[in-house]
């Protein structure tokens, strides 16, 4: 049976999420809503949905099985109250909130509705860190000790969304939240946190590029560094660098999609690029391909084959962590006791 799905948000992004529900044959979204409602109706037309300007209106008419949600961050927590009346299962694009207390009451109100929340983390749904996490996860180098995590690229972010240029803490809670989200898949939960930011782009209000240090409830180290301000030729954009190290070996993710495991004095080299999808197109594919992936796991959730990855509840912890960052690099101080729950 095909799922039925509404969308709430007919942006940027937004646009990623439908082009891949129409790649998934078993779901396929009825119903879209956003308060521009040109850009409803564009959407509507263009995947054959029906267009709402009300999301209130469209989940009471439409009932579906699932809601999309792809706005900012601010409106998250209104939205998942109300998709969780109206719908079997919700999706909520990142940031998942502003606050411990709004993420923690979206994941209250869908635990008392009996509803899955999913969050829309999807770097760690990328091809390469995929590969990365079932290399980790069979042994191969041992426990890992150490992971390091590079996003560091020159590309106009903010052509295509222009606000970003005026968020305080942007490269944090941007891209950020999604390396700390892939830490903790890869590493586990972390203990503590010790972040620095810069400003390096004129252009832009909030601080563009940081540095922090995680430390793992199993002791283990993670470096993660972030700058949307550091050119190379040719930019990695969108690529997320990476080395894990294990008493047996290390495994690298470089540029050009490479998968290197040193071990026993060899390596071996996997390509790990992923596909481009038909409505899909270089450099993009990476992100694509992972929306394609998560959007997958979605469906498995709702059909009880498989636990949410990142759940909403799973997500507080991957927040927590996020704003420990904040909090540290304002302070100058280490954040600890992160290894509780949020």
């Amino acid at each position: 049976m095909t799922l039925r799905g509404a969308l709430i948000g007919c942006g940027f992004f937004a646009r990623n999420h439908m082009q891949a529900w129409a790649d998934i044959g078993e779901a396929r979204i009825v119903a879209v809503c956003d308060t521009d409602a040109a850009k409803a109706h564009a959407f509507a037309a263009e995947f054959g949905a029906v267009a709402f300007g009300d999301a209130a209106e469209m989940l009471a008419a439409v009932r579906p099985d699932f809601t999309d949600i792809a706005t900012a961050v601010a409106s998250h927590r209104a939205l998942v109250t109300l998709a969780a009346r109206h719908s079997r299962a919700v999706i909520c694009q990142k940031p998942f909130a502003e606050t411990l207390a709004d993420a923690g009451a979206m994941v209250a109100v869908c635990e008392a509705a009996g509803v899955p929340l999913l969050v829309h983390e999807n770097f760690r749904w990328q091809r390469p860190f995929r590969a990365l996490g079932a290399a980790l996860t069979s042994g191969v180098i041992g426990p890992p000790s150490f992971l390091r995590l590079s996003f560091r690229h020159a590309f106009d972010i903010y052509a295509n969304q222009p606000y970003l240029a005026k968020i305080e803490d942007l490269a944090l809670t941007d891209v950020g939240l999604h390396l700390f989200d892939m830490a903790r898949f890869l590493m586990g939960d972390v203990a503590s946190v010790y972040c620095q930011t810069q400003r390096l782009n004129p252009r832009v209000a909030g601080q563009d590029a940081f540095l922090a240090t995680l430390r793992h409830a199993s002791g283990a180290v993670t470096s993660v560094e972030c700058s949307f301000f550091s050119h190379y030729t040719p930019d990695p954009f969108v690529q997320t660098l990476a080395i894990a190290e294990g008493p047996l070996g290390s495994i690298e993710l470089l540029e050009g999609y490479r998968m290197r495991l040193h071990k026993a004095g060899r390596v071996e080299e996997t390509d790990v690029e992923p596909e481009v999808p038909d409505w899909g197109g270089k450099p993009w594919h990476l992100v694509q391909e992972s929306v394609v992936a998560f959007q997958r796991h979605a469906i498995a959730v709702m059909q009880g084959r498989a636990v949410g990855q990142p759940s909403g509840a799973d997500n507080l912890r991957t927040l927590a962590v996020t704003l420990a960052a904040i909090r540290s690099a304002r302070t100058g101080q280490v954040v600890d006791g992160l290894s509780a729950d949020p």
